[in-house]
Formats: structure tokens, C-alpha cells, sequence
């Protein structure tokens, strides 16, 4: 069954959601206490913000749960691993959490050209506030100085 333009923009969303997800999951043991600390109430709350997503887009647009793509996450894992030999772990995995969160505005951008049932407006609108959060916190976290 081939998806509609609506389909096709909340599964982008979802993707993005859990791509964002697993690239910090992955990613845990590279950031010090503090960072982790900072970062983790922000993913707990998208996992939280996507797991209701996910349960409206079944109920409301027929969409089920996709696969990850594995070699995807497993490419992403690698290509910042060699960037942190030339630069400051912290700030690559901080550089990298940013190009996950442009990607993910960018699709909940399209999601909100499309009308959507009355029940997901919330939790899109949630989610994107969460992400305009992570944003912030990320750039201030980018602009401290590594200690030594």
C-alpha cells in the first residue's frame, strides 16, 4: 500500500524523532556526566512526545511502525567517530545532536503543511517546542569552553 502525502510527512517526523533518539542513545558514553545530564530529561521527553505520536498515527492515519535503517545509524556511528580524532568529542557529538534537530524541524515543518487530526496538533506542537528547547540548550552547551 503506497503512502499519501500526510502518511509520508508523519512517518518522516517519526523517523527523525527516533533517529534523534538513538544518535544520543549511542552516543551516551561520549559525553561526560554533565552533558548527559543536561541532555537526558530532553530525549526522555521526546521518547515520551513519540510514543504517543506513534500510537495517534496508527489510530488516526492508518500508519504503522517502520524498521530503522540500521546501516544508516551504524554509518552516522562511525563518520562521528573519526570526526572526534580531529576535534573535541564533546563538541562533535553536541555538533552532531544539532544536525539532528535541524533535520527533525525540517520535518515537523512539512508535517504542519498538511491538516492532521485534532488530537495530534498537541503532541506535534509539544514536540516542536521540545526540539526549539534542545536547540538552546545545545548551542549554550556548544558555546562553553572544553576544560582541560
Amino acid at each position: 500500500m503506497f503512502l499519501d502525502n500526510r502518511q509520508v510527512a508523519m512517518d518522516s517526523a517519526l523517523e527523525a524523532m527516533a533517529d534523534s533518539i538513538d544518535y544520543f542513545q549511542d552516543n551516551l558514553e561520549r559525553l561526560g556526566p554533565t552533558l548527559r545530564d543536561r541532555l537526558e530529561p530532553h530525549y526522555e521527553a521526546r521518547k515520551k512526545s513519540m510514543h504517543e505520536l506513534q500510537e495517534l498515527a496508527r489510530k488516526h492515519l492508518n500508519l504503522l511502525p517502520r524498521d530503522a535503517d540500521v546501516e544508516r545509524d551504524d554509518y552516522m556511528w562511525l563518520w562521528s567517530r573519526l570526526k572526534s580524532f580531529v576535534g573535541n568529542e564533546n563538541q562533535v557529538v553536541i555538533g552532531e545532536l544539532l544536525e539532528q534537530e535541524r533535520v527533525l524541524m525540517q520535518a515537523l515543518s512539512t508535517l504542519f503543511t498538511h491538516p492532521l487530526p485534532d488530537p495530534m496538533e498537541p503532541v506535534i506542537e509539544e514536540c516542536w517546542k521540545g526540539c526549539r528547547a534542545l536547540i538552546r540548550e545545545l548551542y549554550r552547551l556548544q558555546k562553553q569552553r572544553p576544560k582541560r
